[in-house]
């Protein structure tokens, strides 16, 4: 196991965790991470290694899971997993007992879309993105949103692209805690029934409307509206 570095907001009685996506950091909840706080939560969001401020080493999606596990309390009210985060907040699911589970366009069917040609041709380069790509790319993004993800790519070591789980889907078979799933709209890693699977299984899913897979940095307002009810 590594030491992750982990991000806080406030210090309510009640307990989430926020995990980010692949290339990201806890950075990237810069604005759930203060509303959470403001709602009376204690906030903790780490740096899955290999991205942000924790150490670099080998990878895996096993990995990941069991590096959470050593530095967020068990038995959270609130666990919300982005993207990667979203199937390592399903591996953890079980073992951490959150009383709610909130999925933010996960990448659960990462293989169905191309998936390991999108790592080359999209994935991989953004390393090398200047903020005047990420100007050209995301016009509607604030200045700031967009400084976000300048030092999260920085920080993010790209050897975490050539995992094995690049080979493999993982998906949930149950609803291992009461679970919201969020997605973009149109989700490129979600189909409509892949929603309904979804759904027979017992999550509750929401669309953002006109965002892309970052959902919660494309609309965060709208994001929070989707979030009605669980937070």
């Amino acid at each position: 196991m590594v030491a992750l570095h982990v991000r806080e907001w406030g210090e309510g009685d009640r307990k989430a965790v926020l995990l980010h996506g692949l290339s990201g950091s806890s950075k990237t909840w810069w604005e759930l991470g203060p509303e959470l706080a403001a709602r009376g939560y204690h906030v903790l969001a780490p740096d899955l290694r290999g991205h942000g401020k924790s150490p670099r080493g080998r990878y895996s999606r096993e990995l990941w899971a069991d590096d959470v596990l050593k530095v967020v309390p068990d038995r959270p009210e609130l666990v919300v997993g982005h993207s990667v985060g979203g199937v390592v907040l399903s591996m953890l699911a079980e073992r951490l007992r959150p009383a709610r589970a909130i999925y933010d366009d996960p990448a659960w069917w990462v293989t169905e879309g191309g998936f390991g040609a999108a790592m080359e041709q999209v994935i991989r380069p953004q390393k090398d993105y200047t903020l005047a790509d990420l100007e050209r790319l995301f016009p509607h993004w604030t200045s700031q949103a967009r400084e976000v993800r300048l030092e999260e790519l920085s920080d993010w070591d790209v050897r975490t692209t050539y995992m094995d789980y690049l080979e493999t889907a993982y998906v949930p078979v149950i609803e291992a805690a009461p679970s919201l799933v969020v997605l973009a709209d149109p989700s490129v890693l979600t189909t409509p029934p892949r929603q309904a699977e979804l759904e027979a299984l017992g999550f509750t899913v929401r669309a953002v409307t006109g965002t892309s897979h970052n959902v919660h940095v494309d609309d965060f307002p709208n994001f929070l509206k989707a979030l009605d009810g669980w937070i």
